[in-house]
């Protein structure tokens, strides 16, 4: 090692130690008085869904939402859709949360276009861009057949509006300022959020609302939550016929305290 590379590293280790000194003397620790703030394992228990009527949705948007995931995973002979799954329920009660509100998400700018690796790149929080964009689909359909709503629509009606909203042809004019990109407020980029989460819905677990009686379970023949999977690890391509449980256990089973 010659004698300048040497002096450098010095000098830099030097300089980096007293950094750090100089940081160590301008913090200071801090003592919790009283009760600690936080529970242990609370963060593993997300809250179930309650019963009840709408949270976020007016029953007009209800209504919208019901026909339009309808028509994004369909009844048909294999078993409920998603408005039967109570996708719609799913919705509103995520919307009503703090994924409606983006509470844990960087919202600032700069909003630049993004690439598609990159994810959600509105300016509005779920929950504005569910509202808006459910006004603006709705005005688009009463100006295009005679005064109906999107959920009073035919479903070929439907689909064609649907088709629209996946290729980004219908615009969000009210949306104003906060535009979904950079270009303009375009309806797939709204299209993708709403097909996410129309598919979280069905498949999520039935703690929060959707994925009623497990529909989207038993669809694709997927078991749950079971406690052990052991005793089929080895089973590789076999059907498993196991009846799907849930966080919660499944239908007609009782707790110990009942």
């Amino acid at each position: 090692m010659s004698g300048g590379l040497g002096r450098r590293r010095v000098l830099l280790s030097t300089v980096a130690l007293f950094s750090l000194m100089a940081g160590l003397r301008e913090s200071r620790a801090r003592t919790l008085k009283g009760e600690i703030p936080w529970m242990p394992g609370a963060a593993d228990a997300p809250p179930p869904f309650v019963e009840g009527g709408f949270q976020f949705f007016t029953p007009a948007e209800a209504s919208f939402m019901d026909a339009m995931v309808a028509r994004l995973i369909p009844a048909d002979d294999l078993g409920p859709g998603a408005r039967e799954a109570g996708v719609t329920v799913f919705l509103d009660r995520q919307l009503a949360g703090p994924y409606g509100r983006a509470d844990s998400w960087y919202m600032e700018g700069p909003w630049k276009e993004g690439s598609k690796s990159q994810g959600y790149q509105s300016r509005l929080a779920p929950a504005q861009l569910y509202r808006t964009a459910i006004k603006n689909i709705d005005e688009h359909c009463r100006q295009q057949f005679a005064g109906k709503a999107f959920s009073a629509l035919s479903p070929d009606q439907q689909d064609k509006v649907i088709t629209d909203l996946e290729k980004g042809k219908l615009k969000f004019p009210d949306l104003g300022p906060h535009s979904l990109e950079i270009e303009g407020a375009k309806s797939d980029s709204f299209f993708a959020v709403l097909m996410q989460n129309t598919i979280e819905g069905f498949f999520a677990d039935p703690l929060y609302g959707g994925n009623k009686n497990m529909a989207g379970w038993k669809l694709i023949g997927f078991p749950g939550a079971h406690y052990d999977y052991r005793p089929y690890v080895s089973s590789h391509g076999k059907k498993l016929d196991l009846a799907p449980v849930g966080i919660r256990g499944r239908p007609g089973w009782k707790s110990a305290e009942e």
